[in-house]
């Protein structure tokens, strides 16, 4: 299966800037086909955009953290468009249980060998007013008269 503007482009390359192999996006393809075939099934109203394209409005939020504007103008499609064709992915994957991501518990376990901890602690000036009591003051009683 070629991807719409990934022809060509190397595994290393995908995986580099959607975060999934190639193979890994199929597998995730097949599974939200599946769940889309059981939505438009019990009536649901079809999506005009590819299981493939929401898969990757899907990646590359999740990759790049980018606002759903960016990633519907580069689709072609608003953000309120984006935002919900990223959360029908995200529902299906939880919904089907296929393709689980790890958990904290499996973060903390990896991370255990770790021994140092590294704590930024500087300090920042902040800009605050200089602290002039006596012009404050004058102009207070100046206008009391």
């Amino acid at each position: 299966m070629e991807i719409q503007g990934f022809e060509g482009v190397p595994d290393g390359t995908f995986r580099r800037l959607t975060g999934v192999r190639k193979r890994t996006f199929s597998e995730m393809a097949v599974v939200l086909g599946n769940a889309e075939a059981f939505h438009n099934a019990r009536g649901g109203q079809p999506n005009h955009l590819a299981v493939e394209t929401r898969l990757l409005m899907t990646l590359e939020y999740w990759r790049e953290y980018r606002t759903y504007l960016h990633i519907g103008h580069s689709d072609g499609v608003s953000d309120r468009t984006a935002y919900r064709n990223i959360r029908w992915c995200e529902d299906a994957r939880i919904t089907r249980g296929a393709l689980p991501l790890p958990g904290k518990q499996a973060l903390v376990k990896r991370d255990m060998h770790d021994k140092s901890v590294l704590i930024d602690a500087t300090e920042t000036p902040v800009a605050r007013p200089p602290n002039n009591n006596a012009v404050t003051t004058r102009d207070r009683t100046n206008a009391t008269h």
